[in-house]
């Protein structure tokens, strides 16, 4: 008994030993784990002791860590550098003085030839001549990098490389500098914040240079300035000649995104090359969070490249119809959403008892049977709890095999739930929207023959399932359609404003097509990008606002090789106030996951017209000490400020700052309570706007329009007269409220100003709180 007391008192002893071990083990691994931290140094701050601020990031760093080292050092988009560390430490080293902030890196993801036509570009080669000016620019797209073979890279006719370019062709995996040619100017790749957090990159499965093995990279650098191509098509859809917004213009592409996604500290590597390689243009379809600007990687990166001449277009995400979904709000980048075009790819759902619904279907491969099939829904397939959805491994093939399956959209990928119908023994797949995507209709590549259907069609037909005791089911194939009425429709997932952390900034900027585009694509994967699709495509037709984004950077190519003096904001003004909202027939231009007409929270200024935009008449300039007083209304510290702008700038102590004093082309209007009162306190507010003359001289007129009784609006002076070329005129909106306003709710006015031959027009949303 004595034994048996003091052996389990010593495997008592044991354990309570072990325990302690092991939480010790886990205390001290938690001590010891290394984030990524980007260090924003104050420059001017460095002691008289350092002979190079080089030697001031290393000796600040050594202080906290011997082992830490820097992964990369910032001299445009920031002063400072990046590197990993343990919480701790760099609560030390944030301490210290000379050191702005430490931030922890955060992961951005991913938000796509018709368009040149619908846009107008094709019948209007007197307005937009083919000039060595459009070749002298160049687009940097910072991306999953770029497949060189595509056809949209061909430099055929193309002259020297501007003198003014600084870059290099980078080689790596699968990639050399033999690569780039005179379209494809430029390529590097970025990726030591990725490994540094996820380990070695595994180059079976991607190539650790610029090459694109995810074709998103391709897509977008050959929207925004891919080569014209004929006979461009996938599986024969959109069929026709293929060509990005500035043909002429240079692409140079910068890898920031990898299979585990997009790290901040490759994207201001990135964008710190891209300014220091001389590029005109910054397109970044990529978007993270909605962090304070003086915290956002891409805000910061994009006031530096502003405050150097380079137009910043970044997507506004696809996290829409939800108001308040957008990324990259900054004022200084402009901020693209989605729309449609007026072309369709139909494939309809024909019922047993005689019903025909629309679909849409990019599949091209074996057809179905000439015959009606057994029909059967998803959710009675299989035993899963979310069987609907056409999970993996979540279909019983007993039940579906030689059947349609109609399966429910969300979760999953939409190509996805066709493979594991296929996969299951399916003939076809009938996809339905649910709530969450209404009628809004992707077309995909499917790996067997499938259409996708709107949410009310896929009720009825569900509710047939459900009723007929043998359903049976046949879809037809009707290859590409175009002149779709009406076009264009904002794309429901489109992000939405308002704006959340500066309401008085009206989000996004514009909307351009972004639904059902045809571009280039990556040898390496094939359209649907699932590792069990074999096929391989020179193009490929994708959706999101990832698509739009390149378009309007490619459009801001044509302007700057147009007006090659013009500032970013000159450009985005020139595209944002010759937008459209609605159609030649006069009505609203509409939302698709409603319905019913979309508002400047949707579309911002309107739809994209680049024709107008060359000669926008008037615009509305910024300057990056506008900007810098922006953030001064904002209250931003000294240190945020100067993390933001990478140098010091001080607020005026006897200066009043306000955020609707930025000379944005666009308003946003936030009222408060009742009566007459708003946000800053003032019974009347006023805003104050400058606009230049850049067209030739005469005189405008202003015009309101308004669907709120609620506010009265007045324009002083109601007209503004140039005789001159860059000649600057100011007047003031004063928006004055009467009666009770309702709350969380919003209406909407416009301001215009013509000469009879220009028409300059600004939005007007009202919220009240």
């Amino acid at each position: 008994m004595m034994k048996t007391t003091l052996k389990m008192l010593v495997i008592n002893v044991l354990l309570l030993c072990l325990c302690h071990v092991s939480t010790a083990a886990v205390v001290k691994s938690n001590e010891q784990q290394r984030w990524t931290y980007i260090v924003h140094m104050a420059k001017s701050a460095m002691p008289a002791s350092f002979e190079h601020h080089l030697h001031w990031y290393d000796s600040s760093l050594k202080s906290v860590s011997d082992s830490a080292e820097m992964i990369y050092t910032y001299e445009n988009v920031i002063h400072g550098f990046s590197t990993r560390l343990t919480a701790k430490q760099a609560q030390l080293l944030e301490s210290q003085p000379g050191i702005l902030f430490v931030l922890p890196e955060l992961k951005y993801e991913l938000h796509t030839t018709r368009t040149p036509q619908f846009l107008g570009l094709d019948k209007n080669t007197d307005l937009l001549p083919e000039s060595n000016s459009e070749s002298d620019v160049i687009i940097g797209v910072l991306d999953t990098g770029v497949w060189p073979e595509s056809k949209s890279f061909d430099d055929t006719g193309l002259g020297p490389i501007p003198s003014s370019w600084k870059g290099a062709c980078e080689s790596g995996t699968n990639f050399t500098a033999s690569n780039c040619n005179r379209k494809l100017i430029g390529a590097r790749y970025f990726s030591k914040g990725y490994e540094g957090t996820l380990g070695p990159i595994d180059t079976s499965k991607e190539s650790r240079s610029p090459r694109d093995d995810d074709g998103h990279g391709t897509h977008t650098s050959t929207t925004a300035a891919g080569s014209v191509v004929q006979d461009a098509n996938l599986f024969d859809y959109a069929k026709g000649t293929a060509r990005g917004m500035a043909t002429r213009a240079r692409v140079a592409a910068y890898k920031v995104c990898w299979l585990g996604g997009c790290f901040s500290s490759d994207i201001l590597a990135a964008m710190e090359k891209a300014i220091e390689d001389n590029v005109n243009v910054i397109s970044m379809s990529l978007g993270g969070g909605m962090s304070e600007y003086y915290r956002d990687s891409v805000a910061i990166g994009a006031f530096s490249a502003m405050e150097k001449g380079i137009f910043v277009s970044c997507s506004a995400g696809n996290a829409g119809p939800s108001p308040y979904s957008l990324s990259n709000q900054a004022p200084w980048i402009t901020t693209v959403g989605a729309g449609t075009i007026d072309r369709d790819f139909p494939a309809y759902v024909s019922l047993g008892n005689g019903k025909n619904f629309s679909g849409v279907s990019l599949y091209q491969g074996n057809s179905l049977p000439g015959k009606l099939l057994p029909f059967v829904y998803a959710g009675n397939a299989s035993n899963a709890t979310n069987g609907n959805l056409c999970m993996i491994g979540t279909l019983i093939p007993e039940k579906v095999a030689g059947k349609i399956v109609l399966c429910d959209r969300g979760v999953n990928s939409r190509v996805q739930k066709g493979s594991v119908a296929k996969d299951a023994g399916a003939l076809g797949m009938v996809l339905a929207n649910t709530a969450a995507n209404g009628e809004e209709l992707v077309a995909d590549a499917h790996l067997l023959p499938a259409t996708a259907v709107g949410e009310k069609n896929g009720d009825i037909i569900k509710s047939y399932l459900f009723t007929d005791p043998n359903p049976t089911v046949a879809i037809l194939f009707e290859g590409t359609k175009v002149g779709i009425q009406p076009s264009p429709v904002v794309a429901a997932f489109s992000s939405r404003g308002p704006n959340s952390i500066t309401p008085e900034i009206l989000k996004p900027d514009i909307i351009a097509p972004g639904v059902n585009i045809l571009a280039g694509w990556s040898g390496n994967v094939g359209p649907t990008g699932l590792s069990i699709d074999d096929r391989r495509v020179g193009f490929n037709i994708i959706s999101g606002t990832s698509m739009s984004c390149p378009h309007v950077s490619g459009l801001a190519a044509l302007v700057k090789a147009e007006h090659q003096d013009w500032s970013p904001a000159a450009i985005r003004s020139a595209l944002m106030t010759t937008a459209y909202t609605v159609y030649k027939s006069g009505q609203k231009l509409q939302d698709v996951s409603t319905g019913k007409p979309a508002t400047p929270l949707d579309y911002g200024s309107g739809h994209v017209d680049p024709v107008a935009a060359l000669d926008p008449g008037l615009v509305y300039d910024l300057t990056a000490d506008d900007y810098l007083n922006f953030a001064c209304a904002l209250k931003y510290s000294a240190a945020q400020i100067s993390s933001m702008a990478g140098r010091n700038f001080t607020c005026g102590a006897s200066k009043t700052y306000s955020v609707t004093d930025l000379n944005y082309p666009s308003f946003s209007v936030v009222l408060t309570g009742t009566g007459s009162s708003v946000g800053n306190g003032s019974s009347v507010p006023k805003y104050t706007r400058t606009v230049t003359n850049v067209g030739s001289p005469g005189t405008y007129k202003v015009s309101i329009s308004s669907e709120s009784p609620l506010v009265k609006i007045r324009v002083e002076p109601e007209s503004l007269s140039f005789s001159s070329i860059n000649e600057k005129k100011s007047y003031t909106v004063t928006f004055t409220t009467t009666g009770s306003l309702p709350s969380n709710s919003n209406s909407f006015a416009r301001l215009e100003w013509t000469d009879g031959k220009h028409t300059v027009g600004s939005p007007i949303a009202f919220s009240w709180t």
